[in-house]
């Protein structure tokens, strides 16, 4: 989640955890304390394969809260004397901190849970990384709390309201996921497409619109569905893998990392003297075939190999290029059951 998300959150639940025993120092030490794992951002600046290897990685995992919260404890009980004891700060900090992955583990980027023990990215897809109908009501708790004096019973009932309708909307973007990934399915077997791995993520903003990457053997079919949508029929564009382009790579490692972070969804294609890398686990919008599909994606790597055979890795992103108005109005008319806003080219 996005860093204001794990502040705000951090505020609320400290305040539920702690709130009545040290008032409002817990709202802060929760934002701290919630927003810590993302320190790791400091340790990847510049490197692209640093970056999606090491954030969201050991400060992520569900060793680090252990290793963690002790310290926190004895860091709060020495600073704040005797107002509560260590086994209680441990406690506080602990859930502060174990929040923070198990709030990104929603998300499709990915969170490293079982480091040191394995790497595997665990995403549930069900939430975009910012998502306003779930921080705005946290946002709305925390200035109550704020506002509202410390011994009034007041601020418990806002600050309980606001994680209550955040965890409420968390529990219905899963259940609505479950019944989307069937219907995802159910309109591949009708058009006979046989897929080896398949994955449902929802799009930016919503849980209403969300999209399906489905692999068979030479590359993905991409299609998106609204529950909003008339019908349970999708219409799909078919993206090649191109996995030759990056067959003759002879330092593995980069290559390796970037197809492990797109969980084994990824295109490549070639575009005069450059090979363009694309992670499809974010989804795409408004294919047009005849064009690069970098006019399809965000951002995508630049791979340059250099004459000893290696590779250098460069994130280039189309951000700067995004008409924002047209992009939402475009997202907004899918999300309201428009089939043909992103006219995506039916590949089956």
């Amino acid at each position: 989640m996005d860093s204001l998300t794990h502040i705000v959150f951090g505020a609320a639940l400290g305040e539920a955890v702690l709130g009545k025993k040290i008032g409002k120092k817990a709202m802060l030490l929760g934002a701290a304390a919630n927003t810590l794992p993302d320190l790791d951002v400091f340790l990847v600046l510049g490197d692209p394969i640093r970056e999606i290897t090491l954030h969201r990685g050991i400060s992520h995992s569900l060793v680090f809260p252990f290793v963690a919260a002790p310290l926190l404890a004895w860091l709060a009980g020495k600073y704040f004397k005797d107002q509560v004891g260590f086994k209680t700060w441990t406690a506080f900090f602990f859930t502060l901190i174990i929040t923070h992955p198990l709030l990104d583990c929603l998300t499709t980027y990915g969170t490293q849970l079982l480091l040191p023990f394995s790497d595997y990215r665990v995403s549930l897809n069900s939430l975009f990384i910012i998502d306003f109908i779930f921080t705005i009501p946290l946002i709305v708790a925390v200035i109550a709390c704020l506002v509202i004096k410390a011994d009034n019973p007041m601020r418990s009932k806002w600050n309980s309201a606001g994680l209550l309708i955040s965890f409420t909307y968390v529990l219905l973007s899963l259940g609505i996921k479950v019944n989307v990934s069937k219907v995802f399915t159910q309109a591949l077997e009708a058009k006979g497409i046989k897929t080896e791995h398949q994955m449902t993520g929802v799009t930016p903003f919503n849980i209403l619109l969300w999209y399906t990457v489905a692999e068979v053997d030479s590359g993905y079919f991409i299609g998106d569905y609204s529950i909003l949508d008339a019908d349970k029929t999708v219409n799909y564009a078919f993206v090649k893998r191109n996995e030759e382009l990056i067959a003759n790579v002879k330092n593995q490692y980069a290559i390796d990392r970037l197809i492990w972070f797109s969980n084994g969804y990824y295109s490549v294609e070639k575009v005069g003297t450059e090979t363009r890398f694309f992670t499809l686990k974010f989804g795409t919008t408004g294919f047009d075939l005849n064009k690069p599909l970098s006019s399809s994606v965000p951002f995508y790597y630049s791979l340059t190999q250099k004459p000893d055979g290696s590779v250098a890795v460069k994130s280039i992103s189309g951000f700067d290029n995004l008409h924002l108005k047209e992009a939402l109005t475009l997202l907004y008319k899918r999300m309201m059951g428009n089939k043909n806003a992103f006219d995506k080219v039916d590949g089956k």
